[in-house]
């Protein structure tokens, strides 16, 4: 059942965002104030957000459980079109990073970069379509009421409910590009693998196509245990958040995300960085729900793309930055793997002022250049056909 809930004007509150990226969101709007990139307002003549919701009856998770009915919500912005052989020609699919929603991008600093008229994934031309994963923003998710009997969800099952939306809720049949943002970064990958042939091209920004191990692990595991060893956490039965517990999460979160050069410029001394690590535990921590976030951070449990990624088709862009923390450059594995990857250009960004850590995934002025030269590159064909090889 597809249902639209709001027209233009939606409260950028729905679906309020948690977890990895709302520490990074929340971040620069402290640190970076009153510099951080506004809401997103789309011009007098652009397409308006448009929010809906898809519910599809009967979804089997990978671990064996069911749910009767799974919810999920999504924003699009503009319309479809279709080819002469009436398929979908320019849908344009934007994955979150975990604790996002598809609200996560309709900032400035990321829409206001690439929405606008002439800009590179212009409303007026594409159809732009930003789903809330399962366990996030107003899809369905634990908080709801099933608490920890919620399925325990995977990467997987994320992807296959996204797709069950485009294809079943949204009628696209095809899509221009697909690309992500962490999380969405990982989901770009298990799309481009699992449906060689849907997109013309993607882009992963801030992720590698690896298994999650070491540190990238580690920090995740502590999140998983500080909630599960809460003795407030009850089986996450709680009537009350447990606090401890999403103070430590908060704190993995912040150090996570950070921008290093960012933020020494931004908190000199220690005491600007005491007042800041005040305040935003004061903003995170009633944001966040224990069981959400347990399960937001677990899903990526089992994701490993390494095995099948010389049989990806599609044209692929992929950006990573130099001061992430989570997938740091010096450990060399994305240059290691592109190279088992055809059509495929790699672009690490050089840490500056100009990048912010994990999160530069979302400031889309510090490589919009490479998603532009990637819809060039990948544009299909007259008459419908493949898209002209690149070489690479």
């Amino acid at each position: 059942m597809l249902r639209i809930t709001s027209p233009s004007g939606a409260d950028p509150r729905c679906g309020a965002v948690r977890g990895l990226a709302a520490a990074w969101i929340a971040a620069a709007a402290l640190v970076l104030a009153p510099h951080a990139a506004p809401a997103y307002t789309p011009s007098p003549s652009a397409p308006k957000p448009v929010e809906g919701e898809y519910v599809i009856p009967d979804f089997h998770f990978a671990s064996g459980e069911a749910l009767p009915e799974l919810r999920m919500h999504f924003i699009t912005l503009g319309k479809p079109r279709h080819d002469e052989r009436g398929r979908v020609s320019n849908a344009v699919l934007i994955l979150h990073g975990t604790g996002g929603s598809g609200h996560s991008f309709l900032v400035d600093r990321f829409a206001g970069v690439l929405f606008g008229k002439d800009q590179p994934l212009d409303t007026n031309r594409y159809f732009i379509i930003l789903p809330d994963g399962i366990g996030h923003g107003s899809s369905s998710k634990p908080s709801d009421g099933l608490h920890a009997r919620f399925p325990q969800y995977a990467y997987d099952d994320m992807v296959a409910a996204q797709y069950a939306l485009l294809t079943q809720g949204l009628h696209v049949d095809h899509l221009r590009l697909v690309m992500g943002t962490s999380m969405g970064c990982m989901h770009t990958w298990m799309w481009i693998e699992r449906y060689p042939t849907f997109m013309d091209a993607a882009m992963p920004l801030a992720c590698l196509p690896v298994q999650i191990a070491g540190r990238n692990r580690l920090w995740r595991d502590l999140i998983v245990e500080s909630i599960r060893t809460d003795p407030q956490w009850l089986q996450g039965e709680y009537r009350t958040e447990p606090m401890e517990a999403l103070h430590a999460a908060a704190g993995y979160l912040l150090i996570a995300g950070s921008a290093p050069i960012q933020m020494q410029i931004a908190l000199p001394t220690r005491d600007a960085a005491d007042d800041f690590l005040k305040v935003y535990m004061d903003r995170q921590l009633p944001e966040l729900d224990a069981n959400d976030l347990l399960y937001q951070v677990a899903a990526s449990r089992d994701y490993d793309p390494s095995g099948s990624l010389d049989k990806i088709q599609t044209h692929v862009m992929w950006v990573n930055s130099g001061d992430d923390f989570i997938n740091p450059p010096e450990l060399g594995i994305a240059e290691r793997e592109v190279k088992k990857v055809k059509n495929a250009r790699f672009v690490l960004l050089p840490a500056s002022d100009q990048t912010h850590g994990h999160g530069t995934h979302t400031w889309a002025a510090v490589w919009q250049q490479y998603l532009s030269e990637l819809l060039q590159s990948s544009e299909p064909a007259k008459g419908g056909g493949a898209p002209a090889k690149n070489g690479g």
